[in-house]
């Protein structure tokens, strides 16, 4: 199968770790010019680093605050001057801070709100110009909280929710374009954040992390967490010429883990 990815331009945000960082490497293997971005410049450059030691596609950074504005647009610009377009936009957020509704404050719900789903739209928006010249995929990154809430992930079960109404109007609205657009959820991927929470739910039940996990690991049809790898290969499948008639779709990446329809 051709992914013919080779020479596009990719923009993936929240790329210095974590489900990001692997999606962007994915791209560069498959020779893709990747713009990376995230608040902590000192990561880029290590990524940066470490993607060009692959010897494949391209890559960059820029880094940038996604609750700004001012950085969304920056950062847009920055892109297209150093390699004319953008072809593909991965929309990528950390997570909100756990807690129930009792606990929750204005500030916290806007504060989500600015990070999981105002930067969407805004990083979207910016970048829609260059993604109508030839047509372009786009992939927002949620949880599988879009199928089923995760108990203590208020913000998360909210927001994430909200960029799957999201894609699917704007697949409607972008298709004159040609410009495919989908969710794609991660369940119990092995990354920085997973392991924090398993960390605050073993403190909860008082209990070792190791036993959180293994807990969790049984709830899990595959009998374990995925990795970023395995992630980001279902992103880049969804990005590339491949794939050419799915678009306002949510994909669940979980190893059967959520039991919902």
């Amino acid at each position: 199968m051709e992914l013919c990815l080779e020479g596009k331009t990719a923009l993936v945000i929240a790329s210095s770790q974590g489900l990001g960082k692997a999606i962007a490497k994915q791209l560069v293997l498959e020779g893709a010019n990747v713009m990376i971005t995230s608040r902590n410049e000192e990561k880029l450059q290590e990524v940066e680093k470490e993607l060009r030691s692959l010897h494949k596609g391209s890559v960059a950074y820029v880094p940038a605050d996604i609750t700004k504005k001012e950085d969304i647009q920056r950062l847009v610009a920055k892109t297209v001057e150093e390699y004319g377009t953008i072809d593909l936009l991965v929309n990528n957020a950390g997570g909100p801070p756990a807690g129930t509704f009792e606990t929750m404050t204005d500030e916290e719900w806007y504060k989500a709100f600015e990070l999981n789903l105002l930067s969407y739209i805004r990083i979207i928006r910016a970048a829609l110009p260059y993604l109508k010249q030839n047509g372009g995929k786009i992939v927002n990154i949620a949880s599988s909280s879009i199928k089923e809430p995760i108990p203590g992930l208020l913000l998360s079960n909210t927001f994430r929710t909200g960029i799957v109404g999201l894609t699917k109007t704007l697949a409607a609205e972008f298709a004159p374009y040609n410009i495919l657009i989908n969710t794609v959820a991660p369940g119990r991927i092995a990354t920085e954040r997973v392991a924090f929470l398993d960390k605050l739910n073993a403190e909860k039940f008082g209990i070792t992390k190791e036993e959180m996990e293994t807990r969790m690991k049984s709830t899990i049809p595959l009998g374990r967490y995925g990795t970023p790898e395995e992630f980001a290969k279902v992103v880049t499948f969804l990005l590339s010429d491949a794939n050419s008639y799915m678009t306002g779709q949510s994909f669940l990446v979980d190893g059967g883990m959520v039991k919902s329809i």
